[in-house]
């Protein structure tokens, strides 16, 4: 079983022909709302897969956060340890240009009042899988990182948004996941992907997997540097694409795939999704990325 603590949140997709310099007003016909969130897209991401998913959320008391909460349910993700908040649900304002690329504010919102107590005792075992990225109160993220680590869960860490991440909490990541900007972030140094993954390999004791978009990624484990191509698309829109890859390893790993496989499916997943608008529209089920295994190294 999977267990994702982290964000849910209602996107407000701006399609725009360019990104605004300061000060400048651009105009578009419509938004359209769609679930999102890192936590959630992540969930829904191994619920599509076939995963057994729980998560662990906070949202409003407000009409918006059906939103996310539909959608999770719609991917098979069990929302019963959601909790309500005072706080309004959170909310993303995504401007998307014509050539697929994204920029992003997230109005936090009800995700900050996410606590370590919201996770039921029970989900604590080493049979499951504990999924954490950054756009919770990162401390109750970290208590919850020691405590599932303690009952022998394995512990996937997206530190997304970039952030830093004390050295006593990444040695109880077992599977450490950034872009290259958080990989810089997190390591605090310009080397190349290749070195930083094989440093915070070691460090960790553990995996390093840095995404490197179209390139596809580099990972290492204690012993070795692995490179996975990326499958060639034309993207219509990347958002989410990086919790898609997060959500298809995690649910490969808790299905008991060796890692160079797990990867492999994950990046298939993780192009896939950028072939359709919203985060979570474009997630792929497990037979769609098999049909697309053959066509990358």
């Amino acid at each position: 079983m999977i267990v994702v603590f982290g964000s849910l949140n209602a996107d407000f997709f701006l399609n725009i022909n360019h990104f605004p310099e300061p000060g400048e007003t651009i105009l578009t016909p419509k938004t359209v709302v769609k679930a999102g969130g890192k936590g959630g897209n992540q969930a829904a991401a191994a619920g599509k897969v076939g995963a057994v998913v729980k998560m662990v959320g906070a949202v409003g008391i407000d009409t918006i956060s059906d939103v996310p909460l539909n959608a999770l349910k719609m991917a098979t993700v069990d929302v019963t340890p959601v909790v309500k908040s005072n706080n309004s649900t959170g909310m993303a304002m995504i401007m998307v240009d014509v050539t697929g690329e994204n920029s992003i504010v997230v109005a936090s919102g009800a995700n900050l009042d996410l606590k370590a107590e919201h996770v039921p005792q029970n989900f604590y075992s080493k049979e499951n899988v504990f999924v954490f990225q950054m756009e919770t109160e990162k401390q109750e993220t970290f208590k919850v990182i020691n405590k599932a680590k303690l009952s022998g869960a394995k512990v996937v860490l997206n530190v997304a948004p970039a952030n830093e991440v004390p050295i006593n909490i990444l040695k109880n990541v077992d599977y450490l996941i950034l872009n290259e900007i958080e990989a810089k972030t997190v390591y605090q140094s310009e080397k190349s992907s290749d070195e930083i993954a094989v440093q915070l390999a070691k460090m960790i004791e553990g995996v390093c997997i840095i995404t490197l978009g179209k390139q596809g990624v580099v990972f290492a484990d204690k012993e070795k540097l692995y490179h996975q191509k990326a499958l060639q698309i034309k993207p219509v829109d990347t958002t989410g694409a990086g919790d898609t890859f997060v959500g298809i390893f995690s649910a490969m790993i808790d299905r008991g795939f060796p890692l160079e496989k797990a990867v492999q499916y994950a990046s298939v997943g993780a192009s896939l999704a950028c072939l359709k608008n919203g985060a979570q529209e474009g997630m792929p089920n497990l037979s769609q990325i098999e049909k697309m295994i053959e066509n990358i190294d």
